[in-house]
């Protein structure tokens, strides 16, 4: 997909259901990290995701897996810049950016990159959310609570879905105060960030709520510990099954972008809920 046709895409209020690809370029990511290091790797890897139907590509140089510590945004460049240069060189895919750091989304997008994606909804650097504005680019605002560190230690909620909610809202508010364009401005609930399997599965279950706050709405919960703990598979990598099964709910309860590893099957699984949801 051409970023004239994700802006498109993101005006359209009848929008189709898009599939991000994950492309960890670090050591130490839940899933897959350590597997992408290398930039051919990780390019050659991008490049197998677009030939099996991603709409876009999320590079992340930095971990957010839970207990994870950060590293520096010079560091982040050094592991995602030669990543994103090169996969622009050879594709017009849509390169999401996976970071806090103004820093680091200024220099992706610089080397190519289209949308910023931050888990911290711009409150982690101040600059961010100018800087979105500044740059015109499309932004992700995510919840989490607490931090990658600490997030999973006793999470907890009088009401998830009402929280998470206002949260969003109020971090659209602060986007717009920033002048960012409005259709620019998507949401993430940020599922198994500072949630427990029953907060996570109350997001899910309140999906339509949440993509009723008109903007897109992004999920990512591909292999992640909710799949694993309702499933009972312990591996990351085996939970496909589960991960497809969210999918198909979220798809089908109005979400605009899902976050997976694993492209071919969920592009399949994405393709028939599509076809049965607007089936005459």
């Amino acid at each position: 997909m051409h970023f004239s046709q994700f802006d498109t895409w993101l005006l359209d209020e009848s929008r189709q259901t898009l599939v991000m690809g994950i492309l960890n370029v670090t050591p130490d990511s839940f899933s897959d990290g350590g597997q992408y290091a290398d930039a051919g790797h990780a390019v050659a890897a991008a490049l197998a995701m677009v030939a099996a139907g991603a709409d876009m590509i999320d590079v992340g140089a930095q971990s957010t897996r839970p207990g994870s510590t950060p590293v520096t945004p010079a560091e982040e460049i050094r592991r995602a810049l030669p990543v994103v240069c090169e996969l622009r060189r050879q594709s017009s895919v849509l390169i999401s950016i996976d970071t806090s750091s103004a820093q680091v989304a200024e220099a992706m997008i610089a080397a190519g990159g289209n949308i910023i994606n931050d888990i911290s909804a711009g409150e982690d650097d101040p600059a961010m959310l100018p800087l979105a504005a500044r740059l015109q680019a499309p932004i992700i605002l995510m919840h989490k609570q607490g931090t990658p560190a600490t997030m999973q230690r006793n999470p907890q909620y009088q009401d998830v879905l009402r929280e998470v909610t206002d949260y969003l809202l109020a971090r659209r508010q602060a986007a717009l105060a920033a002048g960012i364009a409005r259709h620019r401005i998507l949401l993430d609930p940020g599922i198994g960030f500072g949630k427990t399997t029953a907060h996570d599965l109350r997001l899910l279950n309140g999906t339509r709520v949440l993509a009723g706050l008109g903007q897109p709405l992004v999920v990512g919960v591909s292999r992640k510990r909710v799949v694993g703990e309702v499933t009972d598979v312990k591996l990351a990598k085996d939970r496909l099954m589960g991960t497809a099964a969210v999918i198909s709910w979220v798809v089908a309860n109005q979400t605009g972008v899902v976050r997976v590893h694993d492209i071919e099957p969920i592009v399949q699984t994405v393709r028939m809920v599509r076809a049965i949801a607007t089936a005459k």
